[in-house]
């Protein structure tokens, strides 16, 4: 459960949670393309971290913290996301953790934007089209998928000062 995912939907200023507590998330580049890159980096900088540290966390998330945070009548919906939040930030040892990626990891960013750029990756991305979609659609789908992954490319760029 260290790794789950909770879809959003976002309009204007309202965002709505669709298949959220998904135990088992799909992290294929053809279902996060734009995103996948970013969750390469978050998988990588975690398991790094946690096998360098020797991080063994509990299996059991305290649930019940959550539940009695959830059940206090005194607190706004705000002040209940921020307790979760702090619940979250010592479980998951947020302040050590980014601590320790800047230390330790200062070069990831620069690492997989070149990934997403070489030859490799886009023979991944071409492997993994023609396994997962009939030979009549691969074509679009690698136009989608590259048109997609280019435009983080492009934003990865101009976000780490690289344009």
């Amino acid at each position: 459960w260290e790794f789950n995912s909770c879809e959003m939907l976002v309009k204007g200023d309202d965002v709505y949670p669709i298949d959220y507590a998904n135990a088992c998330p799909d992290v294929a580049v053809t279902s996060l393309h734009y995103y996948f890159p970013w969750a390469i980096k978050a998988l990588v900088r975690w398991s790094a971290y946690c096998v360098v540290t020797g991080r063994r966390g509990p299996m059991d998330l305290e649930m019940r913290r959550y539940f009695d945070v959830a059940d206090r009548d005194d607190l706004s919906d705000e002040q209940k996301l921020d307790a979760y939040i702090a619940i979250a930030d010592e479980y998951f040892e947020t302040d050590k953790y980014w601590a320790w990626c800047e230390k330790h990891l200062p070069h990831l960013d620069a690492a997989v934007l070149e990934w997403v750029q070489s030859d490799t990756f886009e023979h991944l991305l071409r492997s993994t089209v023609v396994t997962t979609y009939p030979a009549h659609e691969r074509d679009r789908f690698m136009a989608h998928f590259g048109g997609l992954l280019g435009l983080w490319v492009k934003d990865e760029k101009a976000r780490l000062g690289l344009e």
